[in-house]
């Protein structure tokens, strides 16, 4: 799930972090995270923001502990290298990290964890790593971002669904949400329009779930 302006861009034209979405996208943002076991996001997305998101309403903090799972999802940072700042605010959040590593040799998969992280897995496919996840207990994910992040499980087709929080904003630029470099297989289609969600600010919220048996 992203929040993404007018003319489709994460970012604006001279690059950082956005700021994008107001009180209404963060509430659907949290209840997605609620939902989750667990959430993927893009190691250049932690460097720029420096943290990841956290669910603050106490409504759904609630349903989280009563469900007997822990107040925030796992959080699973994506990265090729694995070299992500120790002093980042990321490693100091209240909740449980992973890492996910291209570096990492299939072998690896019980290694000794990188500094700030409890567990790594190796990334040498996104349906192995998926897999692997899963049958570590991390059924529901969400994908935070970035772009290049977005445009890898595209690409792989592990995307299920499709959330954008639209924001009444341009941008411009080539920050698109999707990267340029995203080369999607041939017959990704088949998505299919779920739902869509009006919030304050002229914000919307559309979702599209994949329709895999089109």
């Amino acid at each position: 799930m992203l929040a993404i302006s007018l003319d489709g861009r994460l970012a604006p034209a001279s690059g950082g972090a956005a700021q994008l979405g107001g009180p209404g996208d963060r509430r659907v943002l949290e209840e997605a995270l609620a939902w989750a076991d667990g959430c993927l996001i893009g190691a250049n997305t932690l460097r720029l923001h420096g943290s990841t998101c956290l669910i603050h309403a106490q409504d759904l903090l609630a349903g989280r502990q009563a469900q007997g799972r822990s107040p925030q999802p796992l959080a699973i940072a994506v990265s090729r290298s694995g070299d992500l700042p120790i002093d980042l605010p990321f490693f100091s959040q209240p909740l449980e990290r992973w890492l996910l590593h291209a570096a990492l040799e299939p072998q690896a998969r019980q290694q000794d964890p990188v500094a700030g992280f409890a567990r790594c897995l190796p990334l040498t496919s996104w349906p192995v790593a998926l897999e692997a996840l899963a049958e570590a207990g991390l059924q529901r994910l969400v994908v935070l971002g970035g772009a290049q992040l977005a445009g890898a499980l595209l690409q792989a087709d592990c995307i299920d669904a499709l959330q954008l929080t639209v924001c009444p904003v341009l941008l411009g630029g080539p920050y698109s949400w999707l990267a340029a470099a995203a080369v999607l297989p041939d017959g990704l289609t088949g998505w299919r329009y779920e739902q869509h969600q009006l919030l304050g600010g002229d914000e919307l919220v559309l979702r599209y779930v994949r329709d895999r048996a089109a």
